[in-house]
């Protein structure tokens, strides 16, 4: 697909956008006036979208003006896929996200030369992926986005619902109710199996959310995979309102309500597994946009050791954790794995001797030996409910989900200094901020001061795949940008990123691990936060101390070949704003 003239990433777009808008106008499909005013539109939209792309959105052009251009910029031969037969072979030698994801469609093979219909000519990484995928030689032809769309859909669905035929879900305690016709809709085998479909291919493909989203003419589905989200195949737009239905029978919920947010909950077994989806249904302009949570009950907990906690820290964490009292604090946004770490602790200081209580919501993962709350705000079961409540019941360890309000912060302040070890989350950017947070609810600085032990935030990485790791040279910048950050070993050190492979989508990446940030609570930061000393000033102290930053423990663990400096960049901010390229 490569082709005289091209450039690379950083003056693609520009040179795209203006060579199509004069061809167009030479060849009489576009005026000047109307080219302007599409520019314009995509430089407000960051230039997020193609300019050919936006001129058919805007009605500008028609998608086969654009085709045409196309050709006449770049060389390559039209193929119109309605009169072509597509090779159901040739089908099979791509996975469907890598067709998806770069909007390419197999035609046939012959020989060592594979037939390739594309709608991005300048999409450059599409050919390095189906050369490296197939190994054959790529013969490309340009092609309507919204035919090579339909065909993958079509092609690749029918492929997936006829592998998915001998396998069904089996739904853990499905109740059978007296239903209207959208029900028996989503009771029909074709909706079934393609829930049933959804759900699979999530699970096999390592997912911990499944998203489905509706728009106009569209229906989007989309995977959470090692904390990114990937586009998937997704079925025409008719049968959403069904695959709902279906969702909402599964799960127990009202299927004649389509105008408030719903929750629920299915128990399914799969794959010869036990999982649980947790629902989350919402109304949007186009209909119902639905997420489905998923937790495995057959997976294992992660130990300490697995976390991905460097030494040093993890051996001041256990330190802090072994405390006889006073509170632990995991920080951090919605999905960066906190509550994950604070099972590990309790799993490495369980013992038949202590008695373990958390409030959770909602409780992800059992663990044996410990009692488990889930709290209910609808019949009044808080956290500070729950947890003024369960002090009655004589606890060594408490796990508090989250704190989220002045009452449960008192609450388990209180908790800590009479004895009790209360580990919890907070919803804040760093370990410092967290003592902001807590004097901001209205908690005395004496109270704070006395009842911390520490204070851990933290990110989650995906870590480099070690099916196509591979070696490369990053650059000068990027070595005097870690000297420059204390890691002097940068200068001869070796980089390692994941070229894609089978294991990993293509994407260089497989699973992932933690970043942190451990404030251990001593007498100098207590005085400080006695005195309601800036965050900035705790910062400072905390790493004159010992502390690492999460970008320097994520810059640790790229030196240490696990992950790489654009996965850092991802969930931290690198010196002066930008990563070096």
């Amino acid at each position: 697909m490569r082709r005289e003239g091209k450039v690379n990433s950083g003056g693609m777009q520009k040179l795209y956008g203006e060579f199509i808008g004069e061809l167009l106008i030479r060849l009489g499909k576009l005026s000047r006036e109307k080219l302007e005013e599409a520019l314009k539109l995509q430089a407000q939209s960051s230039g997020d979208k193609r300019l050919g792309e936006l001129l058919v959105e805007l009605g500008y052009c028609t998608e086969d003006d654009v085709v045409e251009a196309l050709s006449i910029q770049t060389g390559l031969p039209i193929v119109n896929l309605r009169e072509e037969r597509v090779d159901p072979d040739a089908i099979m030698l791509l996975p469907p996200e890598v067709a998806y994801r770069h909007m390419v469609l197999p035609i046939e093979r012959r020989d060592s030369v594979l037939k390739v219909a594309i709608a991005d000519p300048l999409d450059i990484a599409a050919e390095d992926a189906l050369r490296f995928i197939t190994g054959l030689n790529v013969e490309p032809y340009l092609a309507r986005p919204s035919e090579i769309k339909s065909l993958i859909e079509q092609h690749y669905m029918r492929r997936v619902m006829q592998e998915s035929q001998d396998e069904q879900i089996e739904v853990i305690e499905e109740v059978e109710e007296e239903i209207g016709d959208p029900t028996r809709l989503a009771k029909e085998a074709l909706v079934i199996r393609l829930v049933d479909m959804l759900v699979r291919n999530a699970v096999r493909e390592r997912a911990t959310d499944i998203h489905i989203e509706p728009f106009e003419r569209t229906l989007r589905i989309r995977y959470r995979i090692d904390g990114v989200l990937h586009e998937v195949p997704a079925p025409a737009k008719r049968f959403h309102a069904a695959i709902v239905s279906r969702i909402k029978i599964m799960s127990n919920l009202d299927i004649t309500e389509r105008r408030r947010p719903q929750d629920g909950r299915i128990r399914i077994r799969v794959l010869a597994r036990e999982i649980d989806l947790r629902v989350s249904i919402i109304p949007t302009m186009f209909g119902e946009s639905v997420v489905l949570r998923i937790l495995d009950r057959s997976s294992s907990l992660l130990t300490l050791e697995q976390l991905g906690m460097m030494g040093d820290d993890l051996s001041r964490f256990e330190r802090i954790i072994q405390a006889p009292y006073g509170i632990l604090l995991a920080t951090g946004p919605t999905g960066s794995g906190k509550t994950t770490t604070l099972y590990a602790a309790i799993q490495r200081l369980y013992t038949p001797e202590l008695k373990f209580i958390t409030i959770e919501d909602p409780v992800e993962y059992q663990i044996d030996g410990v009692n488990q709350i889930q709290i209910n705000p609808q019949i009044g079961l808080t956290f500070a409910n729950a947890l003024r409540s369960i002090l009655r019941h004589d606890p060594d360890i408490i796990m508090v989900g989250e704190i989220r309000d002045r009452e449960t912060a008192e609450i388990a302040i209180h908790a800590a200094l009479t004895g009790h070890l209360v580990f919890s989350t907070l919803h804040t950017n760093d370990a410092p901020g967290a003592i902001t947070r807590l004097l901001e609810m209205g908690m005395e600085p004496f109270l704070v001061s006395s009842a911390l032990q520490g204070i851990l935030a933290q990110r989650l990485v995906r870590k480099i795949c070690e099916h196509c790791k591979v070696e490369y040279e990053p650059g000068e910048v990027v070595r005097r940008m870690l000297i420059s950050e204390g890691f002097e070993e940068a200068v001869d050190c070796k980089f390692y990123r994941g070229a894609g492979c089978d294991e990993c989508r293509y994407t260089g990446y497989f699973g992932r691990t933690g970043i942190f940030e451990l404030l251990a609570m001593d007498e100098a930061i207590r005085e400080l936060v006695l005195r309601k000393a800036p965050a900035g000033e705790i910062r400072q102290v905390a790493i004159e101390h010992g502390m690492h930053t999460l970008l320097q423990d994520g810059l640790r663990k790229v030196l240490l070949g696990i992950t790489t400096i654009e996965e850092v960049e991802r969930v931290t901010q690198l010196p002066n704003g930008n990563p070096p390229r």
